[in-house]
């Protein structure tokens, strides 16, 4: 029974959890899953052959800044991801999973496949270092030819099983250990090795690069620790894990990277440093140290990005977020994804050889313009993460209790420090980079995926929401400007609703609101079984909608006590829909009665049985004669409505309005014309609107209008319905009859 309910809980935890069929011995702890990775990829190609010519570039001043300016970027970042992974069960994917499960999948997939393409592009990167280190020590050896041979044979460990890679990566640990201790050993005089004789040149001349282009290639050094973060799925308990293995490798090599500046500084000049890319080996106790460290961390630098890269692709593919999907999801009974590392090991490799064909005998072309291109990518991961953060953080919501806090400084410094770094560094490819990512969340969106594990986003609208409400309040009310249509729909079953759909979708869309309101008495709730359903469906035509039912025996007392529910409410109903169609006439009345006490607008609809709407095309308004004065009011009683309506309808009818007026003196002709002119002029409105002037009492035109498919009339405040009876069955079409609530203004 416990291993049931353990089996529950275990299922409920969301698809980021790594597959069942991995056995649990197969998966690592913090030492061999986070911090050796991790700090061999920090202390790898960058380390052994690029920190000596960004000390000669840049001067060791310059070098401290940027090993502290990329620092407090992956510090900031360090800290934010190990704050959110003690919050939230972390499965496969890493940085995927994580920006997932707060931001939605169409975040975490637009940041996801980027971050999966420079883990992928940077297996060339160190595999370009491995071809330059190893030409150190066979300079007739061909160095595309050590690169391509490389690079298979990192490929074929890696396709193995992640349990072979770390165990090889135990022995290079120890081996680049080694070296750090023959560098240390060469700052003194001991043999031939003269120490630190050199006095440290502060600020560079910045020969090579100039600054943000030495940040740029020295940024992919501390990049490393998407490499732990992306094995999550392969940890034994990643919320220990990942933060611990992190964060102390994170400063671990932080140290390092500031003493071997000051090292090299000291140990050389800047000529030497500028122009020797393994000065480390001349300088080093033991040279043949450094070069195997070299060699060791360089491959094994490839071979972490090789193993993680694919676990980051797979994590994708297990929502559907990639092409073949099926395929790159799948995985041995021992956790490996073979087809995901395939994938891997075709983009690296076709990296490779691009960069082989630019960068040419290994001169270190290659390895910069690669750098460049990965510090891109990662800084847009890292952004996000921190940004992920920061929503959290900022919500104060419950469910964000992560046993780790850092200050909401920390992500914010993170994301800004991300913008900043990545406009400085390649502001063209910074922009590339961003639009790549929006188009892939656009493409996502658009698949409207569907998920079972809850995100943040709902969370972040709503406080945005409420932010903006309190701020309204504070605010002169304005509803004339701001006005749209916010339907209440009140039905006794889902047919009256769904009859009156095109109707209502073309009076609300596409910024207005359907409230459908589902009144129904003791055992009769089945005629309303469908309502949500249809609610959905102007969802999906861009309405907000929304379904809400209420139990009571009189529909007019059901009305009556929803109306006065909502009216309090900021978001509330402004309009009233009633279907004349549908109850007798007392029961319409009495609607139309009560609801002038509570502000509303009523939108009354009679609907032709045989011809309905017609070709929702030609709309009649009629307008009140204002004989003998002809005074024009800013806000003529029920006319504002009415526009309002007309044109709304007209947008998505893509309709023709018509302004229809009755007079009873022939001479008062010019004056009705110049006054509905003016009526079309300050009501902006479209064109081209006719206008119509009949001669005789009112009753008497109607049957002599302009053929229309809807025809719409103002009600008086006190009208009595069979007015409305009566104008139906002389006009013989749709008719709406419409009444302010006072809100409205079609001059607005």
């Amino acid at each position: 029974m416990i291993h049931r309910i353990q089996a529950a809980v275990q299922s409920g935890f969301g698809r980021f959890q790594p597959s069942s069929n991995q056995p649990t011995d197969n998966k690592f702890g913090t030492f061999a899953g986070v911090f050796t990775p991790t700090v061999l990829t920090i202390l790898g190609a960058i380390m052994y052959l690029r920190l000596g010519q960004v000390v000669g570039n840049a001067g060791l001043g310059g070098a401290i800044i940027i090993i502290l300016l990329a620092h407090v970027i992956t510090v900031s970042t360090g800290l934010a991801v190990s704050s959110i992974v003690t919050n939230t069960r972390v499965g496969a994917g890493g940085a995927f999973a994580i920006i997932s499960q707060s931001l939605g999948l169409e975040v975490g997939g637009s940041i996801g496949l980027p971050l999966f393409m420079a883990q992928s592009i940077s297996v060339a990167l160190y595999v370009l270092a491995f071809g330059e280190a190893w030409r150190r020590i066979f300079s007739g050896h061909s160095y595309p030819l050590v690169c391509v041979i490389s690079f298979v044979v990192v490929f074929l460990i890696a396709y193995r099983s992640a349990q072979f890679a770390a165990r090889i990566q135990f022995i290079i640990l120890a081996i680049v250990a080694l070296s750090l201790v023959s560098i240390a050993l060469g700052a003194f005089p001991m043999g031939d090795n003269p120490g630190l004789t050199q006095a440290p040149q502060l600020w560079g001349s910045f020969r090579l690069w100039d600054f943000w282009q030495t940040f740029a290639i020295f940024f992919p050094a501390v990049t490393g620790i998407m490499v732990g973060i992306s094995m999550s799925g392969t940890l034994r308990r990643p919320r220990q894990s990942i933060p611990k293995g992190t964060m102390i490798a994170v400063f671990l090599t932080m140290a390092i990277y500031l003493l071997l500046a000051y090292w090299a500084a000291r140990i050389a000049t800047p000529e030497e440093l500028s122009g020797n890319q393994t000065i480390m080996v001349d300088k080093a106790f033991w040279g043949w140290a450094i070069l195997a460290g070299m060699l060791g961390a360089t491959f094994s630098s490839a071979l972490g990005s090789l193993v993680a890269a694919p676990r980051v692709m797979q994590a994708q593919a297990s929502y559907n977020l990639v092409p073949f999907s099926r395929a790159f999801a799948q995985e041995t009974p021992q956790g490996e994804p073979r087809l995901a590392t395939i994938l891997t090991g075709g983009i690296g490799f076709v990296a490779l050889l691009v960069a082989l064909s630019i960068g040419g005998e290994g001169e270190g072309g290659a390895l910069d313009a690669i750098a460049e291109v990965i510090t891109m990518f990662f800084l847009i991961t890292y952004g996000s993460l921190n940004l992920v953060v920061l929503v959290e953080q900022t919500l104060g919501m419950v469910s964000f209790r992560p046993t780790f806090r850092v200050p909401r400084l920390v992500p914010f410094i993170g994301l800004v420090g991300c913008l900043f770094v990545m406009f400085l560094v390649n502001p063209a490819f910074s922009l590339v980079a961003m639009v790549l990512v929006l188009a892939l969340f656009i493409l996502l969106t658009r698949r409207k995926l569907h998920v079972t594990q809850n995100d943040v986003r709902s969370g972040l609208f709503i406080s945005l929401a409420e932010w903006a409400t309190k701020l309204a309040k504070q605010m002169p009310s304005a509803p004339e400007r701001a006005w749209k249509p916010v339907a209440l729909a009140p039905v006794r079953s889902t047919a009256e609703l769904n009859g009156s759909f095109r109707f209502l979708r073309a009076l609300t869309k596409p910024q207005g609101t359907v409230h459908a309101l589902g009144i129904y008495g003791p055992g009769t709730k089945a005629q309303l079984d469908r309502l949500e359903t249809l609610a959905k469906a102007f969802e999906d035509e861009g309405i907000t909608a929304e379904a809400t039912f209420l139990e009571d025996d009189s529909f007019v007392r059901g009305v009556r006590a929803a109306t006065q529910v909502l009216r309090r409410t900021f978001f509330r109903p402004n309009l009233l829909f009633i279907n004349a169609g549908n109850g007798d006439m007392a029961e319409l009345q009495t609607l139309v009665n009560d609801t002038a006490a509570y502000d509303m607008a009523i939108v009354l609809l009679a609907r032709h049985p045989v011809m309905n709407m017609g070709r929702e095309k030609y709309i009649n308004v009629w307008v009140s004669a204002q004989e003998p004065a002809w005074e024009f009011n800013m806000h003529e009683v029920n006319l504002d409505m009415a526009i309002l309506t007309a044109v709304q309808l007209t947008r998505n009818w893509n309709g023709r309005i018509t302004l229809c007026m009755a007079i009873t003196n022939p001479d008062a002709r010019p004056e009705a014309a110049i006054y509905l002119q003016r009526l079309v002029n300050l009501a902006r409105l479209p064109q081209p609107t006719n206008m119509v002037i009949l001669e005789g009492a009112f009753y008497e035109t109607l049957p002599h209008a302009p053929e229309a498919d809807l025809s719409i009339f103002g009600l008086p405040q006190d009208a009595n319905l069979a007015f409305t009876q009566q104008v139906f069955e002389l006009v013989n079409a749709s008719c709406i009859f419409v009444r302010d609530s006072g809100e409205e203004s079609a001059f607005a």
